[in-house]
């Protein structure tokens, strides 16, 4: 696994294949402070980030509200609502949405790259 030549959606595969490898805790909360971290660091150093996954997470639910990205998430997964601490279950559910979610940005992201 040369992680240097991945591109972004193969490297985000590879982080939910094995996210035990990349987080110390498999956690929702872990994996979005993983993201963010590397949004801040691929910003810094020129790079695309999550630019514009915030805007395409609301454009998905169709509406917005107060929360961040993760916010968003959470409300994608549990269109119903969430209670303040998550089951093992919802856990496993929210990170599995998390990761279609981004893989699904990253492509719409590749497309309109493409397109132009």
């Amino acid at each position: 696994m040369d992680l240097m030549r991945m591109s972004e959606r193969d490297y985000w595969a590879e982080v939910a294949r094995r996210p035990g490898m990349f987080v110390s805790r498999t956690t929702f909360a872990g994996l979005t402070g993983y993201l963010r971290g590397y949004d801040d660091h691929s910003l810094r150093y020129g790079g695309l980030g999550l630019n514009g996954w915030s805007e395409w997470l609301v454009a998905r639910r169709g509406r917005d509200c107060n929360h961040g990205w993760d916010g968003q998430v959470l409300h994608l997964a549990f269109p119903e609502g969430w209670g303040r601490d998550l089951s093992e279950d919802q856990e496993q559910h929210v990170i599995k949405v998390l990761f279609e979610l981004l893989d699904q940005f990253l492509a719409d992201r590749e497309a309109k790259a493409a397109a132009t």
